[in-house]
Parts: C-alpha cells; sequence; structure tokens
C-alpha cells in the first residue's frame, strides 16, 4: 500500500468519502497536515450537529439542571419546540465556532489601540504525531474550509 492509499483510506475513515484522494494528495504532495485538519474540522462539526440532533435531550436537561432553565422553559411556552431550539443552538454554535476557528488564523479583532495590539501574543495549533511528538507541522486557516466541511444531513423542517 503506498502512503496515498493509506492517507485516502484514513480520510474515507473520516468520512470524506468522494473527497477523500483530493486531502490525501493533498497531504501526500504538499507536505500540508490535512488529515489533522479534516480531523479536527470534523470534530468541531460534531459538536455543532449534536446541538441540533441532540435538541431533546439537551432541551430537557437544561429544564432539570442548567443555567438556561428559565430561558428554555420560557421559550417552550411561548410554543417552540425542541427541534427549533436545537436548530437555533446549532446555529450560535456554528458561529461561534467558526469565530474561534477564525481567531486562531488572525487574533487581532480592533478591540485593542494599534499599538497594544503590536505587543499581543499570537497562537497555533501544532500536529502531533500518534505518539503525541510535534510533527513541526501547523495548522493554518481552519475557518477556510470550516463551511465546506459542514454535514450534508437532512435539513430541519
Amino acid at each position: 500500500m503506498t502512503e496515498l492509499d493509506r492517507l485516502t483510506a484514513l480520510f474515507r475513515a473520516l468520512g470524506a468519502d468522494g473527497d477523500a484522494p483530493d486531502w490525501a494528495e493533498s497531504e501526500a504532495e504538499e507536505g500540508l497536515p490535512q488529515l489533522a485538519r479534516y480531523r479536527l474540522l470534523r470534530t468541531v462539526w460534531q459538536d455543532v450537529d449534536a446541538w441540533g440532533t441532540e435538541a431533546v435531550r439537551w432541551v430537557d436537561s437544561y429544564r432539570t439542571d442548567g443555567v438556561a432553565a428559565g430561558a428554555v422553559d420560557r421559550a417552550l411556552a411561548a410554543g417552540l419546540t425542541p427541534e427549533d431550539l436545537g436548530e437555533l443552538a446549532r446555529e450560535v454554535a456554528r458561529e461561534t465556532a467558526f469565530g474561534v476557528l477564525h481567531a486562531l488564523a488572525d487574533p487581532a479583532d480592533g478591540s485593542l489601540p494599534a499599538e497594544v495590539e503590536e505587543q499581543m501574543p499570537g497562537w497555533r495549533l501544532a500536529e502531533l504525531d500518534p505518539a503525541g511528538e510535534p510533527t513541526g507541522r501547523h495548522l493554518d486557516a481552519l475557518h477556510e474550509d470550516f463551511a465546506a466541511l459542514e454535514p450534508k444531513g437532512p435539513t430541519p423542517a
């Protein structure tokens, strides 16, 4: 099995399906940490999607023990369904995730004076090998692929 075949199989295992060969080729030929990138974005989407797919569960949970219990009760009393709340929560989670990913690429948001901003540290995500050792490769501009990897499941009614 070639390295390209191995990477393609790993991307398929993560759900890249028809795009798996392109992601694998990009990693193999360009040396980009695409497998780490795809895995992270997939994980973020799983968490974002759970706000919609698990709405009945989290709505019940919030009603019994949550800081937003009052807001959830008022929304339900106003006629919203758990599915409605899930759709709204998923959208808020999607926007938040995108904002965090964008901030990783460009932490300057204009909220500080330029002379202060230029002294602020930045950050980055580093790829680790399966043993947990840094590979020296970094995941950059994750927000650029975020929307493209949105799960293509059924649209809520």
